[in-house]
């Protein structure tokens, strides 16, 4: 079942220059084929580039979805989400990529020392923020992404009555209130079709 939406987002030192990448700027930062902001208008620094670990379903899906191929090797791979923002809090040149409710507080404002990169898909179209949940919820930011739950076989009982609740309207309130986005009627109608949500 689809119980939220998350934008992934794309992150730099806050005080780089650069305020927005296309999709193929940021797969050539990660396979290594651009290696220095100023390529991309911003200061002469060599980028540093921060990611997850090879058994990530982040590390993955950023994989197959942006680099469509391998990561370079100079990619610092970090055991934890946590640990990229704090990397790249600490790094001028860095960039990293985390699901938008790391780096986001409960007021929905962007933590300190971090800028969160707005993205085009490519070089022709306009770049949007993860920030406007309705950039999310369309699809119109790139790293848009359903977050998946899985059960074995239809849930009954407590986790039923658990899947129930993140479904709701209190449930997808307090999903949104950790800085990621409820799902889109399509989804909550899919959800349905599984005999997921009480009529």
């Amino acid at each position: 079942m689809i119980f939220a939406l998350d934008g992934l987002a794309v992150i730099t030192h806050e005080s780089l220059s650069v305020n927005s990448l296309n999709i193929n700027e940021v797969a050539d930062i990660f396979k290594g084929n651009i290696k220095n902001w100023k390529t991309l208008g911003g200061p002469d620094l060599e980028i540093s580039m921060y990611g997850r670990q090879s058994n990530s379903g982040t590390f993955v899906y950023f994989r197959d979805t942006v680099l469509k191929g391998d990561y370079s090797p100079n990619v610092r791979r970090m055991n934890g989400t946590a640990q990229i923002v704090e990397a790249v809090r600490k790094d001028k040149a860095g960039i990293g990529y985390v699901g938008i409710g790391y780096v986001v507080n409960h007021e929905g404002n962007v933590i300190s020392e971090i800028k969160i990169q707005k993205l085009a898909k490519n070089a022709n179209s306009s770049p949007v923020s993860p920030l406007e949940s309705e950039n999310v919820k369309s699809g119109v930011y790139p790293l848009s992404r359903p977050l998946f739950q899985y059960t074995n076989g239809m849930p009954k009982g407590m986790i039923l009555e658990f899947v129930q609740f993140e479904l709701s309207t209190e449930g997808q309130e307090l999903i949104e209130n950790e800085g990621y986005y409820p799902i889109t009627d399509k989804h909550m109608e899919h959800n349905r079709s599984l005999g997921l949500i009480k009529d």
